[in-house]
């Protein structure tokens, strides 16, 4: 198995008050090689000042870069301000919310570091444990994957996860243009266009409620439904 010299994780913040000190100390408490990349999207809350104040903790700031955008461009603008700065081999994709457990990175990477992978993606819908929340939510989801499958004549069960790992010349090497979620579509269509292995592995999943802060909505499924047609046959 390929020794791992160093991961980059790649946090896109905007808004997360209540969880984004937490997930960052989480993510710090992982015992692997990393560095962290934080970009906060012009956040409106508490954020800024409690990235302000953990760029101040001598434990927190050899490891953690902090950026900030000037205005809110979305989760997928916040990745490729990120992608400027990651140094590391692989990269794993991190929302600041509590949705998704760092100590699961172990499992993204073990297909990657034994040769398997290029790329994995962290399934909710694999027999991992999660949280029981919207039935819509979850038929959207496997509508939108089903889609994605037809389109690239792929088999996933998760093309929306946020857990994603990437050997770093397959993310820098794909030319990123949506600005927001439609990242998730964008990326599946494009590494398949462009044959890498991918891996799938089961994660955990605690997903929150809408009055827990979530952001995602309707119209998202709609912009990924023309992202997954757009990213399919334009570019």
């Amino acid at each position: 198995m390929e020794q791992l010299r160093k991961l980059s994780v790649v946090i896109p913040v905007f808004n997360e008050e209540p969880t984004v000190e937490i997930l960052i100390r989480r993510v710090l408490a992982v015992d692997l090689p990393k560095e962290v990349v934080v970009v906060d999207d012009a956040s409106t809350d508490r954020t800024p000042a409690i990235l302000a104040s953990l760029a101040q903790d001598p434990g927190v700031a050899g490891t953690v870069v902090f950026l900030r955008h000037s205005s809110n461009r979305g989760k997928g603008a916040a990745i490729r301000t990120a992608m400027e700065r990651v140094e590391g081999e692989v990269v794993i994709i991190q929302d600041a919310d509590l949705e998704y457990d760092p100590r699961e990175f172990p499992k993204l990477l073990e297909p990657i570091l034994d040769g398997r992978a290029d790329v994995v993606y962290g399934s909710r819908f694999l027999g991992g444990p999660h949280r029981v929340l919207y039935f819509w939510h979850y038929v959207g989801n496997k509508a939108l994957t089903l889609l994605s499958n037809i389109l690239t004549n792929l088999n996933l069960s998760d093309m929306e996860t946020c857990y994603k790992a990437f050997r770093t010349e397959v993310l820098k090497g794909v030319t990123i243009r949506s600005n927001r979620f439609e990242f998730e579509p964008e990326i599946t269509m494009k590494i398949a266009r462009h044959g890498y292995r991918i891996y799938e592995t089961p994660i955990s999943y605690s997903g929150r409620s809408y009055a827990e802060g979530k952001k995602i909505g309707w119209k998202d499924g709609v912009r990924t439904l023309w992202a997954l047609i757009r990213y399919r046959f334009m570019d």
